[in-house]
Order: C-alpha cells, then sequence, then structure tokens
C-alpha cells in the first residue's frame, strides 16, 4: 500500500530510526554471529603466524623410501621390503615413532569392521550380504583370506631387530636412543598382504571374460605418521572414511610384476631403455613433441597381451624414482593401454608429461578425452595456484565409479557401454571425476593438508577448482557441485544428517555434500558475491602458494583470506564451516512511500485518482445502471453548491500555500521534492538462521529491472528480522529477493513480494518400473561409438 510522508523531515527522521533499530527482547545476543572466532581458533605462535601464513620457525618431519616390492598376480599378493630414513625436524626429542598400517582396515577383527553397523533385512538377503555382516567387512572380501599386513621384520640400519607395537592400523616402533632434534634414523621394515578387491581407494578389478586384473595400488607400505606442532604424532586410526595424514620425502621404488604387465606410478620411471620394446620407445619419443597424445601401447597390442599367450612370461622390474611427493602409488595390469604427450601448459614454458592408463573397456572414452582432461587440469589449478611441480601427471581407468589421488597418479572411474556406447552422463562424468582426481594433485598432494580430520580442506577446496575446471573445459559443462542452488536440499535436510564442515573426516555423516559440495560452494559464494572475484582469487593464490609443500591447517586458511583480502569473513567461517543453519531469507512485506510534495496541482490530482478508486465499488457499479432514475438527476432544483463543486481542483489559496512552503525549503531539499522518489521498505526475516548478503531485484512499471545489494553486515543488530529502505524514481511492481541464487536460499517462494505461485506438477498415473532405456548413442544404432585403434589415429 502507498503512504504519504509530510512533511519531509518525518521522512528523514523515519528512514534514520529504521537504520537504528535493534530487536526488542533484550537477551537476545544476536550480533554475536559477527564476532570475531577469536579463542575457537588456535593462538597465534613462532610456527603459525596471525596472518595465516607459516611463521619463522615453521618446521615439519621428513622421511626418505628406498623399496623393493613384487606384485604376485597368480596370489594377489603384495610382497615388500623398504628402508625409511626419517629426518626429526622437530624441536621435540622422540623416544619412538608411529608408522601407518592402511591394510590393517580389513583385519576380521579391526577396528574397520567392529566399528561397522548394520540390520537384518527380514525381507531377505544374499548370501554375499549376510557373509558382509558376519564378517563386518564387506561383501567384496574374501572371508577364507587373512587380509591386513604380515610383519617379517622391523630392523635397524645393522640388521637388529627393533621393538614394535602394532594397534590397529598403527604401528610404534620402539628407538634404541632418543632421537634428538635435527637427527635422522634409518631402519627397515618387511611385509606383505592380499590386495582386496578394488574398493574405492585401492585394489584389484577382475575381469571373468578374459580371466585378467588390473592391479591399483596404494596405501601399501608401512609409512610414517606425522608428526607435526599441532597434534604430535597423528595416530588416528584409519576406519575407511577419512583419508590420510603424510608427509614429504623422497622415493625410490622398484616394482616387479609379471612380464607382459605394464606398470605405472607416482614418480619418472628410471628404466624405460630396459623395460619398453623399441616400439614403445619410439612412440615415447614422438609423444615429446606431440600436440595430440601418442599411443605408446595401442588397444591391440593390450588385446594380445591380456590372451596370455605366454603362460610364463617372467618377471620385469620397473623402477621409479618421485622427490618430495607425500605418497607413492601404483598400477599394474597386461590389459593395460597407454597414452601420452608433453603438454606445456605455462609461460614457463617447462614441459609436463600427460599420461592415461586404461583397458579396453575403457574406450572409446578414455583414449579420446582423458590425456586432454590431464592437461587441462594441469592448466586451469595452476592458473588459480601454482604451476604444477611435479614432471608426469598420470590418469588410470579404474572401476566403472569415482576415483582416488595420490601424487602424480589417480584411479579414475567412468567407462562406456560394452558396445562402446556411452550416456552424456557418463562421458562429463568421467572428465569431472579426472579433473577433480588430478586436481588434488595441488590439494592436498602439495597443499598438505591433514585428510584424516579435515576432509574439506581437500575435497572441499579441490571440488571448488573442479567446478571452475569444468566451466573453461565445456560453458555448458552439467557441473554436479558448486552451484549455490545445488545444495539447498542438503542444507534443508533434517538435523538429524547434518553435521558442520569442521566435524572430524571420520565423524561425517553424508561425506560427499558436506566435504564436497557445501565447503566448494561456500567458496564459489564467496568468490562471486561477498568478496567478487579479483579479492577472492589474489587471497586463494596466497594460500596456496604459502603452504605449497607444507601443512597448513584450517586457522591458516581462514587466516590467510582474510589477510590477503582485507575482507572480516569470521561471521562466514561461523555459519557455514561451524554451523548447520541453512540460508532462508523471507520477503514479509513491502510497503510503499512517497513524498508530499504538497504542490497542490500534482497532490490534488493524486487525490482525485485515489477518490475515484474508492467509488469503484460493485454497488457503485451496479447502480450506474440507474443513475438517470435519481431525484437530483430528474429535478435539477434538487442540486446545489456541492452538487457542482470541485474539491480537487487547484486554488489561488492552494497556489500562495504552496509558493510559501517552498520559498522556506534549502536548494537541496527542493530537489529531494521535485525528484519525486518512491520510498520502499522492505520487511525481511532471516528464517533459516545464517545470515548472507540480501539481494533484491526490482521489477518496475516500465518493464525494466535493477537489482541492489546489501552486504551481510546488514544484519548485525538484529539477525531475525530487519527492514531496509530502498528508494527508487520508478514505481516497483515486483519484488523478488536473491534473484539468481546467489546465496543458496533453501525456499525460494518466500522470496518474491507480491507472492508469484509456482504450480507443482503430478502424474495422473504411476509409471511402472521399466528396463534401462537406451543411451542416445545406441539408439543411432550399434557401434555409434566405436573408435579406430590405429597408433597413428
Amino acid at each position: 500500500m502507498k503512504k504519504a510522508l509530510l512533511p519531509l523531515l518525518i521522512l528523514l527522521i523515519t528512514v534514520s530510526a529504521m537504520a537504528q533499530q535493534l530487536p526488542t527482547n533484550p537477551n537476545y545476543k544476536a550480533n554475536d554471529r559477527f564476532e570475531q572466532l577469536g579463542t575457537i581458533l588456535p593462538t597465534p605462535n613462532s610456527t603459525r603466524a596471525a596472518s595465516g601464513a607459516p611463521g619463522r620457525e615453521y618446521w615439519q618431519q621428513r622421511a626418505d623410501y628406498d623399496i623393493k616390492v613384487e606384485l604376485d598376480d597368480d596370489k594377489r599378493q603384495i610382497i615388500g621390503s623398504e628402508t625409511i630414513t626419517f629426518f626429526n625436524n622437530s624441536p621435540d626429542d622422540l623416544k619412538y615413532i608411529w608408522l601407518q598400517l592402511d591394510q590393517n582396515l580389513f583385519k576380521k577383527d579391526g577396528i574397520g569392521a567392529t566399528s561397522r553397523t548394520g540390520s537384518v533385512n527380514e525381507k531377505g538377503m544374499s548370501p554375499a550380504q549376510l557373509a558382509a555382516l558376519n564378517n563386518g567387512r564387506g561383501s567384496s572380501l574374501d572371508p577364507k583370506t587373512e587380509y591386513g599386513y604380515k610383519i617379517g621384520a622391523v630392523k635397524d640400519k645393522a640388521g637388529k631387530a627393533l621393538p614394535y607395537t602394532i594397534n590397529g592400523t598403527m604401528m610404534r616402533i620402539d628407538l634404541p636412543m632418543t632421537m634428538k632434534p635435527g637427527t635422522s634414523f634409518v631402519f627397515g621394515v618387511d611385509w606383505s598382504y592380499y590386495v582386496t578387491e578394488y574398493y574405492g581407494r585401492s585394489g584389484y578389478e577382475f575381469f571373468p571374460k578374459d580371466g585378467n586384473a588390473n592391479y591399483f595400488i596404494a596405501h601399501w607400505f608401512p609409512r610414517l605418521a606425522p608428526y607435526d606442532d599441532i597434534n604430535g604424532w597423528n595416530h588416528k586410526q584409519f576406519l575407511g572414511q577419512g583419508e590420510f595424514a603424510l608427509i614429504f620425502g623422497n622415493y625410490k621404488v622398484a616394482i616387479t610384476a609379471p612380464a607382459d604387465h605394464v606398470v605405472a606410478a607416482s614418480g619418472e620411471c628410471q628404466n624405460y631403455a630396459q623395460v619398453l620394446t623399441a616400439t614403445q620407445k619410439q612412440r615415447l619419443k614422438q609423444a615429446e613433441t606431440s600436440k595430440t597424445p601418442v599411443l605408446i601401447v595401442t588397444q591391440a597390442e593390450a588385446e594380445k597381451a591380456e590372451k596370455r599367450e605366454n603362460k610364463n612370461p617372467g618377471k620385469k622390474t620397473w623402477i621409479y624414482k618421485a622427490d618430495n611427493v607425500r605418497d607413492f602409488a601404483f598400477a599394474s595390469s597386461r590389459k593395460f593401454i597407454w597414452d601420452a604427450m608433453q603438454s606445456d601448459v605455462y609461460k614457463s614454458g617447462r614441459k609436463i608429461w600427460c599420461m592415461s592408463i586404461y583397458p579396453k573397456e575403457g574406450n572409446p572414452l578414455w583414449e579420446q578425452y582423458s590425456t586432454r582432461a590431464v592437461a587441462h587440469t594441469l592448466k586451469s589449478y595452476g592458473a588459480r595456484t601454482f604451476e604444477y611441480p611435479y614432471p608426469v601427471a598420470i590418469s588410470c581407468h579404474s572401476v566403472a565409479g569415482g576415483g582416488m589421488e595420490y601424487p602424480m597418479i589417480s584411479f579414475n572411474g567412468g567407462r562406456p557401454e560394452e558396445d562402446g556406447t556411452y550416456s552424456e552422463a557418463v562421458k562429463y562424468g568421467m572428465i569431472g571425476v579426472i579433473i577433480h582426481e588430478v586436481g588434488h594433485n595441488f590439494f592436498p598432494m602439495i597443499v598438505n593438508s591433514d585428510e584424516r580430520q579435515w576432509a574439506w580442506m581437500d575435497e572441499g577446496l579441490n571440488t571448488f577448482c573442479q567446478y571452475l575446471a569444468e566451466k573453461e573445459w565445456d560453458y555448458n559443462f552439467p557441473t554436479r557441485r558448486g552451484e549455490p542452488n545445488q545444495i539447498t536440499d542438503y542444507m534443508s535436510s533434517d538435523k538429524s544428517v547434518l553435521t558442520p564442515i569442521m566435524a572430524s573426516a571420520e565423524n561425517v555423516i553424508g561425506l560427499g555434500p558436506n566435504a564436497y559440495a557445501k565447503p566448494a560452494t561456500a567458496l564459489n559464494i564467496l568468490r562471486e558475491t561477498v568478496m567478487g572475484r579479483e579479492l577472492f582469487d589474489h587471497a586463494f593464490k596466497e594460500y596456496a602458494t604459502r603452504w605449497r609443500f607444507k601443512s597448513p591447517s584450517p586457522a591458516d586458511f581462514f587466516r590467510t583470506m582474510e589477510d590477503a583480502s582485507g575482507v572480516d569473513l569470521d561471521w562466514f567461517w561461523k555459519g557455514w564451516f561451524y554451523g548447520t543453519e541453512p540460508v532462508d531469507q523471507d520477503l514479509v512485506s513491502v510497503d510503499w512511500f512517497s513524498i508530499d510534495t504538497q504542490n497542490p496541482a500534482i497532490e490534488k490530482e493524486i487525490a482525485r485518482k485515489e477518490a475515484a478508486r474508492k467509488q469503484e465499488t460493485m454497488s457503485k457499479m451496479q447502480d450506474a445502471k440507474t443513475k438517470g432514475e435519481t431525484v437530483v438527476a430528474q429535478d435539477s432544483t434538487m442540486a446545489d453548491f456541492y452538487n457542482r463543486y470541485d474539491p480537487f481542483k487547484v486554488t489561488e489559496a492552494d497556489k500562495q500555500k504552496y509558493e510559501q512552503y517552498m520559498a522556506s525549503l534549502t536548494e537541496n531539499e527542493k530537489a529531494l521534492i521535485q525528484e519525486n522518489s518512491n520510498f520502499y521498505t522492505l520487511s525481511i526475516k532471516n528464517k533459516g538462521g545464517l545470515p548472507m548478503p540480501v539481494i533484491v531485484k526490482m521489477g518496475f512499471e516500465d518493464g525494466t529491472d535493477s537489482v541492489a545489494v546489501f552486504p551481510a553486515e546488514i544484519w548485525r543488530f538484529n539477525d531475525a528480522q530487519i527492514n531496509k529502505v530502498i528508494s527508487t524514481k520508478k514505481k516497483v511492481v515486483q519484488w523478488t529477493l536473491d534473484p539468481y541464487q546467489q546465496i543458496a536460499d533453501i525456499d525460494t517462494e518466500n522470496n518474491a513480494f507480491p507472492r508469484i505461485a509456482a504450480p507443482t506438477r503430478f502424474q495422473i498415473f504411476k509409471q511402472q518400473q521399466l528396463k534401462k532405456a537406451p543411451n542416445p548413442m545406441q539408439m543411432q544404432g550399434a557401434g555409434a561409438g566405436k573408435i579406430t585403434t590405429d597408433p597413428k589415429n
């Protein structure tokens, strides 16, 4: 409803009062949301500065590995021995050291098995499901096999046995003498274990049709747990969900596998001359200068190898070297096709090997897209962080879905149908997972966060960069995470399934939405809405550069983003990272005011139109039919002065009064009145609880529109409900909050004023369950997805 304000002074006082309104409840501490994080964050010190940068006395441990390992294809077994040189760079004396034994996750009596939950399905269970409940380890594990590490020996450099204690997925080695700061200790471990079926992080995939297996070997060797300035020894048990906390070191790894296998691993191969054929070496040389991927091992060659015409191929040892990495993984199979190219994705001109390893089951998708996606990822991520420092990046096709990352190599899903066709979802899903897993080289392989505790520090930051890289791959890329409207279903979920982003990785109920999607969305909102691209990009790059090859904590990220941008973001970290409240802004009402100009020519005409509007009642419209039958209409003597009087006519007295009023005003006051602006008071509720910027779209009477943006600090005096005055020269006919879906508002139906009804669709009949529909390529005819395997192509 439109209201007039008179005089002008009243308007100014009213607006001022609205701007200063406070909550009516004196016990309501609304502005706590905008107080600083304070003691929630650890106190800065000489190791970690208040700016979020590494302190002047920052330190981190290091371990170098010399490993010899054999893959027994027949027994599905890993047999290894390692020599570890551990450097104590801390200021502390160490009486013992801790190693991680991640394969013990699969022991029958391990914490991974005994902490699993589930129930019996009274409607029926398969033997595999029943076995999984019985052994507590999952249906893919052979109940007859004793999984987990068998430790053969733990000895010092001289060969003397060292005492050790195994606690679940951790092993403590007691040192013969205390390690002083700045010293090193050399020791060796012999071990073996049976490889599990691929479970999402490592294992093997068996192909019954040809009797072969692809091996994806990770967290396969006893490795040092971190000892740092935050936790001391980080020896949280591996429960499967929280990933890995690791330290940097140099690796030399000799991998012995069947001679007909192709082996890819973290780092650079040191003996291609011995393990490759002359043809393969020639192709690799060609790939050094090729602008497109070159097949080093063709599909025809891989198909020939998988037939195993030579039943006793013997063994071959591949030697890999990887410097300054936090982990090491490898893949091995006789089924592998291999393509490669050297890509100069950076202005420095330094070339990086981009490679892909995949079985024929991955084609045609993998040959066409994988290595190109690797190169694109390095370019996109490098622009936002730092130049990729390693010499190689490998994408290896594992099982159909999902992916897992390790330094310089990742295991990625995305598999077409057997006929070579594929859906759009499979294509983009494969490209997306390659971008994601290769992108993990930056977070956490180089910016080395603690994944066991803070899943979001690698998954969330990486998913955000993945979102940007996908859009750079294809403008219409169907991104799954990053857009604010993609997280609203999760944020509106029942409170029982929501955990703060800052929860420990092992305690998060919905890891995907919580550790991947929500932090990625939060960063996108920071970049697009809260900070702006320029400030955000500078701060994000500063964080990545500061903590390159170091181990940041959440506080280091929060502080750096503020330090490098000059934007106070504590309210944002509180709401998005420490809380579970959603965003739900409700545009309750809009009151319309205009200035009473006191100009009789204007005001009386407004009054005339308003009076006429009030006359438009149903009774008046019906009475108009008999207007000529009234007494006054039939007898003119019944009419007097008031029948002819026009109360809205401008008189000389009106004009004189207006002239006197205008003479009393200053020039600025006259200009304000003559603008004839409209003033609107918007009443907005923060129903969700999470304060966010208020973004208002105004749809004007003439068909144009405009957007006003107010910072989140608009809620600092009252985070429950605010009034905001907006003035416009044109009349607004439609108001909309968050018109471009920028703040992840979970309920958009209360964002419009006047309200706009949204239809709900329903079906007349419930559809029956149908068989899997063919993908569009299959509809075009068999073979639509086939490609040539000619190495020249």
